[in-house]
């Protein structure tokens, strides 16, 4: 063991959150109370009177633990030093925290322990690995610890590590964790999952088995579903290995200007409900089950070929760029059922991707498409370059959503077997203004645009019943 390892081995997480040697150089002051009233407690130390009275506010009544919990989950307004705190509670975690509780001396020799930290986005990640590096470096004795920096990390002379990531299950399979922090888990998002939080967890469960390491989630709330949600509704106020604490952005930070959260619940009281007052929103719900959406898709192919006997329909969702794609979405029907034959998706330049959907709409027979009315004139433009009428929808996205569902809820729909088609329609949100109309959105961070397009296509073929090529043909005659 270091001499800095030493010195620090027996030390309590508030004895770190407070001593100017350890965190207390960025952790001082009387505002941070509330965190060390969680810390204390989440630890198993004995409260002091006032930790004790904020303890029992923020945690729902129970008694607090007598010894360290399996899992913490707070959940907090905005501006509470979330992401700080959470890069403390790592360091910590990594430092004195495992020597004193001995999950270095689970791992196997040449085994390096991970204090991993799992962040919303690659922005926020590079936020809390910020915080991370700054405490150590401003510790006169953690910083002895520091061995190596790395591009996502930092390298511990105690054989730990603390390593910063965005979230994913697949990342974490496989590994050993001394702990885990999920920074404002109510936010992840995944492209390929329409429940990334439930598979990060479940996938760090078995990763901290071994060491039986602490799991910590810290998060403003979001809608009454997902993960965090979940541990809310089991867990909050239950005398339990379990702690879940709740406050709004002023039992946090106490010194914030109350008009800035007055101003915002005079604009939304439903977001600043969840934003500043700590409260999950009530305004928001799952718009598709997943038993629905799985329901509808076919085993196989991805991509349905031409066949002469159908008539085919097109729609459009453009992007002009950057992380949005550029979908297609061309469908038929049989009877009926809407069957989308195939969704594309593409980033990149937008004048190459229209050339290309342009020659797959002729391979379908196509000269016309449909699209968003709101994407402007150049799509319209460009398409008529490569002789493709584009046609904007009637309706507005809402709209075209209000169609899909009861289409795809009385099984009238078919779908590609697309894992991001289906996350996309899952994730789909349905949010209740204040005058009582509907709107359907992605959450905050997700994609729709997949989703977009096959809810324009399977309303267009939800229409009057169309005639088949044969029929037209026969009609002709």
């Amino acid at each position: 063991m270091s001499a800095a390892a030493a010195k620090a081995s027996a030390v309590s997480v508030i004895d770190a959150f407070t001593d100017p040697q350890l965190l207390g150089n960025s952790f001082a002051g009387d505002t941070r109370e509330a965190w060390r009233a969680i810390l204390s407690a989440a630890f198993g130390l004995t409260l002091t009177t006032p930790r004790a009275r904020l303890f029992d506010h923020l945690a729902g009544g129970r008694k607090p633990p007598s010894k360290r919990v399996r899992e913490l989950w707070a959940i907090a307004g905005r501006r509470s030093d979330k992401s700080h705190t959470a890069g403390g509670i790592a360091v910590y975690l990594a430092t004195i925290g495992a020597q004193l509780d001995g999950t270095l001396g689970r791992l196997t020799a040449g085994e390096r322990g991970v204090v991993l930290v799992l962040a919303v986005d690659r922005v926020q990640a590079r936020v809390v690995l910020s915080y991370i590096r700054g405490l150590l470096a401003d510790s006169p004795v953690l910083s002895g610890m520091v061995e190596k920096e790395t591009t996502d990390g930092v390298l511990l002379t105690n054989g730990a590590s603390i390593e910063v990531a965005t979230n994913s299950h697949r990342a974490v399979r496989g590994r050993t964790l001394l702990a885990a922090i999920l920074d404002e888990c109510a936010f992840y998002r995944d492209e390929s999952s329409a429940t990334p939080d439930v598979e990060v967890y479940r996938a760090l469960v078995p990763s901290l088995a071994t060491t039986g390491g602490m799991l910590v989630g810290i998060s403003s709330p979001y809608a009454r579903r997902g993960l965090l949600f979940e541990k809310w509704r089991k867990h909050y106020g239950r005398n339990d290995d379990v702690l879940v604490v709740q406050g709004e952005t002023l039992d946090f930070n106490p010194t914030l200007d109350r008009r800035i959260i007055e101003e915002a619940e005079a604009d939304d009281p439903e977001a600043a409900k969840a934003e500043w007052r700590g409260q999950f929103r009530d305004d928001v719900e799952s718009f598709l089950t997943r038993d629905v959406v799985e329901r509808a898709q076919r085993h196989d192919p991805l991509e349905l070929p031409w066949m002469r006997e159908h008539r085919y329909s097109a729609f459009t969702d453009p992007a002009g760029g950057g992380a949005d794609e550029f979908t297609l979405a061309i469908g038929h029907r049989e009877d009926e059922t809407a069957v989308v034959d195939l969704v594309r998706a593409r980033r990149g330049t937008p004048a190459d991707i229209v050339a290309e959907y342009a020659r797959l709409l002729k391979s379908y027979g196509l000269k016309t498409v449909t699209g968003d009315k709101y994407a402007g004139s150049w799509p319209a433009d460009e398409f008529e370059r490569h002789g493709i009428k584009y046609v904007s929808a009637d309706k507005p996205r809402s709209g075209l959503y209000l169609d899909l569902l009861p289409a795809l809820n009385s099984g009238r729909v078919e779908l590609p077997p697309d894992p991001r088609l289906a996350s996309q329609l899952i994730g789909l949100e349905r949010r209740t203004s204040r005058a009582g109309k509907d709107s359907i959105d992605h959450p905050p961070g997700g994609s729709d645009d997949r989703s977009n397009a096959t809810a324009g296509i399977v309303t267009a073929l939800s229409g009057p019943q169309r005639m088949s090529y044969a029929e037209a043909l026969k009609y002709a005659l």
